[in-house]
């Protein structure tokens, strides 16, 4: 898409697509990462090289310490065939971010995430001439407000319905 196509034309586009055809979206991102056998030092990558924590396995990381490869995955599903990507973003939320004590990085992963996937679709629309969209993704966090995670207190939250909405709000707004 053109900078300069707004939020509603885009979605009037997208809706006379839908119309016409099946709209293809990607496929697994995580399966994609796997197969560039990460290391711990690949995730930290320079900005996090003396991050106190192990942060391997946090694939969203990946959009500030590796966005080349990020972008070559989105890059690789919209050349094969995808009309929309998903943002590298699944798990970019404070509350998940907390396994790796990144929760203040939450909203920067989201934005980042955003930026690369909109900088792929751009790249390939304007070398197909073909429009490619771009969805936010966010998934459920590793909490759950709706049972306990301790079997001897079934009462025990570990996280409050409005932590959820506000982590997924500060997410979002990114």
């Amino acid at each position: 898409m053109a900078k300069s196509t707004s939020y509603s034309q885009t979605l009037e586009q997208l809706n006379v697509l839908l119309a016409q055809r099946i709209v293809i979206l990607d496929g697994a991102m995580g399966t994609m990462i796997q197969d560039y056998k990460l290391e711990e030092e690949d995730y930290r990558g320079e900005r996090f090289k003396d991050w106190h924590c192990d942060v391997k396995g946090n694939n969203d990381l990946l959009v500030l310490s590796q966005a080349q490869i990020i972008k070559d995955i989105h890059t690789q599903y919209l050349l094969n065939g995808a009309d929309i990507i998903e943002t590298n973003t699944f798990n970019a939320t404070t509350i998940a971010m907390a396994d790796y004590d990144m929760q203040s990085l939450a909203a920067e992963i989201n934005l980042a995430g955003a930026q690369i996937a909109r900088q792929a679709a751009d790249e390939v629309a304007a070398q197909t001439g073909l429009p490619r969209y771009v969805a936010g993704v966010l998934g459920p966090t590793n909490r759950t407000c709706s049972i306990s995670p301790d079997v001897n207190d079934p009462g025990f939250r570990n996280v409050s319905f409005d932590q959820l909405v506000d982590a997924y709000v500060e997410s979002t707004s990114a």
